[in-house]
């Protein structure tokens, strides 16, 4: 074999090699969940989002999501619920992104686990059918906002706080003096329209009378059953029945392949070795934010 025609040979394997590679790389992100764009082999799949623990943030839901609209093969999304509520924003982001997916066509199914409520519940709403466990504690229709008030203990230290303010209510909720009733008409205000807020959306997904709502929107907890009997729900199950019923609805059968987003866990060590430390220190941050500050939430107060 003449030396033009080895070069050639080594050229058309090199190239073969390649392509063969970056078909089995492409392939392997697809499957798991990588996708940008590529469609995964074989059929589609659903996709699993993860809604645990109180609400505070809605980045790494909505980030989830973004994800998984990058794969092609993904045709329906199940959320898996298990909050006890949360911070009123980031509860309504996440379920208008909810109400985005269906509206570009995806079936969505809601399963709540040990708890779906307050926040946990108002995300549920988002989904084409809401699954629950008999035991679940779902409901608590409502918000609550909690503040310390530490001017009796700052008194008793001898310690003052001096504040400069522009109008009367721009203090409101501080923990350094006791709330005026100016500040406690301000505050039911707030709360009674973003209650207002909650109700109307229940009302809408659940399509239930005003009055019927109103009746169960006092803040109680609700047992999956008891959500079932009062319309809040749509079925009972668990996380199975729930991917089977979105698989049905996307067209892939009772028992679809599924897609889960790739997960990152921070101990202490990462932290104080500098890995991860923005997700890490939040991670440790949040219960002190939480009892430190006045937070209005959708949540369940223990």
């Amino acid at each position: 074999m003449s030396r033009r025609s080895l070069l050639l040979s080594l050229a058309v394997v090199t190239f073969l090699a390649v392509t063969v590679t970056a078909l089995v790389i492409a392939a392997i992100v697809a499957l798991r969940g990588g996708g940008g764009g590529v469609l995964a082999l074989g059929s589609g799949r659903i996709a699993l989002v993860e809604v645990d623990g109180p609400i505070s943030d809605d980045r790494k839901v909505l980030d989830d999501i973004a994800r998984f609209r990058k794969d092609r093969s993904v045709r329906g999304y199940v959320v898996a619920i298990n909050s006890p509520g949360g911070v009123v924003g980031p509860a309504q982001s996440i379920y208008e992104e909810l109400r985005r997916l269906r509206r570009e066509g995806k079936p969505v199914v809601a399963s709540i686990g040990g708890m779906g409520a307050s926040g946990g519940y108002y995300i549920a709403l988002g989904a084409d059918s809401i699954y629950a466990l008999p035991g679940s504690l779902t409901g608590s229709i409502g918000v609550i906002m909690e503040m310390p008030d530490a001017s009796g203990l700052m008194k008793k230290v001898g310690l003052g706080w001096n504040v400069v303010k522009s109008a009367e209510h721009k203090d409101v909720g501080s923990p350094f003096r006791p709330m005026t009733p100016g500040d406690r008409a301000v505050l039911d205000s707030l709360v009674s329209d973003v209650y207002a807020q909650f109700v109307e959306v229940v009302e809408r997904e659940r399509h239930l009378a005003p009055e019927r709502v109103r009746a169960l929107a006092d803040g109680r907890v609700l047992s999956g059953r008891q959500a079932l009997r009062s319309g809040l729900i749509d079925r009972t199950g668990n996380l199975r029945d729930a991917l089977a019923t979105a698989g049905r609805m996307a067209g892939l059968g009772s028992d679809p392949r599924v897609v889960k987003p790739p997960r990152e866990r921070f101990s202490l060590l990462d932290v104080l070795l500098g890995r991860g430390t923005d997700e890490g220190l939040a991670a440790w941050v949040k219960p002190l934010e939480r009892a430190a500050t006045p937070r209005l939430e959708f949540a369940v107060p223990w």
